[in-house]
């Protein structure tokens, strides 16, 4: 059985007057990918950003192999080993490729070399190391921000939207690596994603969340027979 690496309990989180995340609870494991699907507006980026410390939460518990995490800085997370690969990337457009990396090390001592799977993975990146990070295509700036989640050597992947104004070869790349991570790496990956097939085609589980709340769960390979599918377009 794999091991537990992230523990949600009673996840709940307010923005102003509103009620985002209602008393979430699940567990992620090393190896596997655990897919986040839902509707615009209910709660999946807000999920990822609390899961960050991106944005404080009202009550609940995060625990990252067996530490509370809950009340640590986004910083102090990376170091305990979170990677975060946000929606829309966030890369520094000015800075070359390899400084964009190179700020994934920001939580590392000053002497900390980047992992060479990096450029394995991602060999564009190799090939445009000295490229503004502002002149790369959509998905070859997905592939750096992942490329810079993975400098710090996380335990916990959480990607949001990692397909969004992607081309489908670039799409079927970044799956590939995805399932590395997890299938072969060890990684627990969180992975909000709009896209269903693409979903489908890599949970190991899935999370269905409606309207602040997880309304749905099981294994990735009973998706369909679950309708999942339908119950997104309700």
């Amino acid at each position: 059985m794999a091991d537990e690496v992230l523990k949600v309990e009673g996840l709940q989180q307010h923005y102003g007057g509103s009620h985002i995340l209602r008393g979430l609870d699940f567990t992620l494991k090393a190896g596997e990918v655990t897919v986040v699907l839902g509707r615009n507006g209910v709660g999946k980026t807000t999920l990822l950003k609390s899961l960050m410390g991106v944005v404080p939460v009202t009550s609940g518990r995060i625990e990252l192999g067996g530490v509370d995490v809950t009340k640590l800085k986004s910083h102090e997370r990376v170091r305990a080993g979170f990677g975060y690969v946000p929606q829309g990337r966030e890369i520094f457009g000015r800075l070359s490729v390899m400084e964009n990396l190179e700020m994934g090390l920001a939580s590392k001592p000053a002497s900390t070399p980047l992992p060479g799977e990096i450029f394995e993975l991602f060999p564009v990146l190799k090939q445009m190391q000295g490229r503004r990070g502002g002149d790369l295509s959509g998905g070859q700036q997905q592939q750096l921000a992942i490329g810079r989640a993975l400098a710090a050597g996380p335990k916990v992947l959480l990607l949001d939207e990692p397909t969004e104004g992607i081309q489908p070869n670039v799409i079927k790349d970044i799956g590939k690596v995805i399932k590395h991570l997890a299938h072969d790496k060890g990684l627990a990956v969180l992975l909000v994603e709009q896209f269903y097939d693409f979903a489908a085609e890599l949970a190991d589980q899935y999370l269905l969340m409606q309207r602040g709340e997880i309304v749905a769960r099981g294994r990735g390979a009973d998706m369909e027979l679950d309708g999942v599918r339908e119950k997104l377009a309700l």
